[in-house]
């Protein structure tokens, strides 16, 4: 019997690139789904790709956050999702129905910048001088191991900090000033198709619903229609390797509810598959009257399971160049669940955008950074009747806010309300608003961490050379050229893991690269100089 059919393989993590994983190891590799198993701590699957009922007090929707896809550079993800059956029409596929959602509903934003005085900004300015241009050219020029782990205002003057390319790049893909060059490097050779729809984002490809009804649930269910099986509450607390220079994974130790739970034992054709980090570990949650704390000291298992599996090898990178600086890292981001539409109907006539149309409003003058997403509605399949939402988030949650004299890390709920309401200046519906609305709040310690700065050597290969039968992760293992900020980064490493160890006969995806189509390349160098 051929290996692909008798081997057992172990996932570690129920995010996105382990439910990638178990999607390739079936359909490209032949592994029979009762032989794979996917081990989630939590008790829902998705990892950062999530749409679920607020566990607080007062209850309502929340969305953490909003990863990308795209056409062109999400390759993997489409070769996935082309597979999977779309939950309201089995006969086409989630990719089908994505691309017929985005072409009845496209995205086109007509508020994406807001000044101080609330006029809306001329977005497509990008305000770019011929110094900022040089510089970003200089940066694309050189090679990564040049720029090495250098910041992203080690190489731009104030000035470029100050456009309105600068804000609308930050804010749609989370950039701080702090954070990787390489990594902004390598968003600008990813998305240099965006430059010339950055200010309406109509380059954004979503779902109906969001981002776990559209996408995870659709992919469980294929799941477990083929017998893989998904044990929640389940945490892998260490690994166990063996052989000259830890190329052998011999064993898994797990624990449930905070106790030890049993080892498994990986037999001579088995494999197991691990992700290591997260970007949403330790999120906590507030409400109206409540602040959700700022875990700092590593209390997700994702975290310690990468701290001791680096100790195996020199190969298995460095996650405290991760998950050292939660106060670099960390983001909060709100949802707002209102009952009635007069919110929306507002922002609507002020932004001139049905909901779902306007992809993101960022108020660049607010002391918070603040953005704003209104999503189609319903967002959510099990969504009241007569009940709406909104997602929206904050860079800058460490200063005092325009409205509320105190940093969003120390708001309620109904405090970030406040701000936001401030910043529309819809006073004379901020009453209501605020007694029909249910707001829940979320800290992210590690939201930005794959931003962080890196040696090349701080995240480990998805394959280590000479790894037996194991391979890594998720959004902390080195791929070449790719960008961490995408659900397409999660499902390359997947494919790429699964295609290696498997002898998958099909090509991974190549990369796509907007600079070798001239017509791409040109669009983006008149957005650059406009």
């Amino acid at each position: 019997m051929p290996a692909s059919k008798r081997s057992k393989v172990h996932l570690v993590g129920g995010g996105m690139a382990s439910l990638a994983a178990a999607v390739f190891l079936v359909r490209d590799a032949g592994v029979p789904g009762e032989n794979v198993r996917v081990l989630e701590q939590l008790p829902v699957a998705g990892g950062s790709l999530d749409g679920v009922p607020a566990p607080t007090r007062e209850g309502g929707h929340v969305t953490r956050g909003g990863p990308m896809f795209d056409d062109e550079h999400s390759v993997c993800l489409w070769n996935l999702l082309e597979t999977i059956p779309a939950p309201d029409d089995p006969a086409v596929s989630v990719r089908q129905e994505m691309r017929a959602f985005d072409t009845e509903h496209p995205a086109h934003a007509g508020a994406r910048i807001v000044n101080g005085d609330r006029t809306i900004a001329d977005a497509s300015e990008l305000g770019l001088d011929a110094r900022d241009r040089a510089d970003m050219i200089r940066l694309l020029a050189l090679p990564e191991r040049l720029i090495g782990a250098r910041r992203v205002d080690d190489f731009f003057r104030p000035h470029f900090f100050t456009t309105h390319f600068w804000c609308m790049w930050r804010t749609t893909f989370a950039f701080q000033t702090w954070h990787s060059a390489v990594e902004l490097k390598r968003h600008l050779l990813a998305f240099v198709q965006e430059f010339g729809r950055l200010h309406t984002l109509s380059g954004i490809r979503r779902g109906r619903y969001n981002q776990y009804d559209s996408v995870v649930r659709p992919i469980q269910e294929w799941l477990t229609a083929r017998g893989v099986r998904t044990d929640f509450g389940t945490t892998v607390a260490d690994a166990d390797f063996s052989g000259p220079a830890a190329r052998r994974l011999s064993r898994l130790h797990l624990r449930r509810d905070g106790a030890e739970a049993g080892t498994i034992e990986l037999g001579e054709d088995d494999y197991a598959f691990l992700t290591l980090g997260s970007a949403t570990a330790d999120t906590t949650y507030g409400d109206s009257t409540t602040v959700p704390e700022l875990v700092r000291d590593r209390r997700d298992g994702s975290w310690r399971l990468w701290e001791s599996v680096a100790r195996n090898a020199p190969d298995f990178g460095r996650p405290h160049a991760f998950c050292g600086n939660v106060d670099e890292t960390r983001r909060e981001s709100f949802t707002l669940t209102t009952t009635g539409s007069l919110l929306l109907d507002r922002i609507q006539k002020y932004t001139g955008n049905v909901p779902g149309e306007g992809a993101l409003t960022t108020w660049k003058d607010s002391r918070w950074l603040l953005s704003v997403a209104v999503p189609p509605q319903p967002h959510f399949r099990d969504q009241e009747e007569d009940t709406y939402t909104l997602w929206g988030y904050a860079l800058c949650g460490d200063v005092p806010g325009d409205h509320v004299p105190k940093p969003m890390d120390d708001c309620t709920g109904a405090e970030v309300l406040d701000e936001l309401l401030g910043h529309l200046g819809f006073d004379d519906i901020a009453d209501e608003v605020r007694g029909t609305t249910r707001i829940t709040t979320v800290q992210m310690p590690y939201a930005t961490a794959p931003f962080q700065r890196r040696s090349p050597s701080d995240r480990p290969l998805v394959v280590p050379d000479g790894a037996r039968n194991f391979a890594f992760l998720g959004q902390f293992v080195e791929i070449p050229e790719d960008v961490v900020s995408t659900a397409e980064y999660a499902v390359r490493s997947a494919m790429t893991a699964v295609h290696h160890h498997f002898d998958v006969d099909r090509e991974v995806p190549p990369m796509y690269h907007g600079l070798s189509d001239p017509e791409v390349a040109w669009t983006a160098l008149r957005a650059a100089l406009a």
